[in-house]
């Protein structure tokens, strides 16, 4: 066997050790070994003993969480009317819509934050026993959707409203979000990041290599869908008493993940 065989089959033999010491150390670094980062090493070689050119080094991910308070509310309300003629029906929900719009501006929602989101007209029908259905009014149904900026208002700003509609109105959902969510991420980004470098480290160290610079990055933002709230058993329409609001916190998440050439 010739001199350069040799040192390729010894270079070769060293790589499958330093993979080898990688994966026990990822398999035994506690829970996030279930999540262990990919490690690349180059196994070619060139004539003279180095390593290829253009080597991936290591490729680990990052992720952090940091929680914040949801600061906006949206409630989606139902106002429902019966009448003789489609005309009559129509009249009174727009009447009764009118004033749930108007008690959300008095209790400081902006305009701009108030929208009719959807309105469904259909024939009320009766059902005799010995004959077809017999069309004996109209139903209208108006749908309302407000964005509350002010959790605090919040309740008082719901309790309101439903009292300005009365039994006509009906509560279809409530649900907090986080719209102001620009410092958690930068801050969910820097505690990725840190806890990618420190993989690689200790990846680097593991298999006797020395970290180089960042070669590129990418990220993956969980950002949670608004949490339904449920207020039917808080929105009496018998009580002007403000609806309770308890807006908790939500998780911002950021992973990334994050390729260091090795020096």
């Amino acid at each position: 066997m010739s001199t350069q065989q040799m040192s390729r089959g010894a270079v070769a033999a060293a790589t499958v050790v330093v993979l080898g010491a990688a994966f026990w150390a990822g398999s035994h670094s506690g829970r996030e070994a279930s999540a262990a980062p990919l490690v690349s090493y180059p196994i070619a070689t060139n004539p003279t003993g180095g390593t290829a050119a253009g080597s991936p080094g290591i490729t680990v991910t990052g992720t952090a969480q940091v929680a914040g308070k949801p600061d906006t509310l949206r409630l989606d309300l139902r106002v429902q009317t019966r009448g003789d003629t489609v005309a009559e029906a129509l009249k009174s929900a727009n009447a009764i819509t009118a004033r749930v719009q108007s008690s959300l501006s008095k209790n400081g929602v902006a305009g701009k934050d108030v929208q009719t989101s959807d309105l469904n007209i259909q024939p009320d029908y009766a059902y005799p026993t010995s004959s077809s259905p017999v069309v004996k009014g109209y139903l209208v149904s108006e749908g309302v959707t407000a964005t509350l900026r002010n959790l605090g208002k919040s309740g008082a700003a719901i309790s309101a409203a439903v009292t300005a509609g009365g039994n006509a109105v009906q509560v279809d959902g409530i649900s907090l979000d986080l719209e102001d969510n620009g410092k958690l991420l930068s801050a969910a980004r820097d505690k990725a990041v840190a806890n990618a470098k420190t993989k690689a480290e200790q990846y680097a160290t593991a298999s006797g290599r020395d970290l180089g610079a960042v070669v590129s990055i990418s990220e993956t933002v969980s950002d949670p869908p608004p949490v339904a709230y449920d207020v039917r058993a808080a929105a009496s329409k018998d009580s002007a008493s403000p609806v309770p609001i308890s807006a908790g916190s939500e998780n911002v998440g950021v992973t990334v993940t994050v390729v260091y050439a090795f020096r």
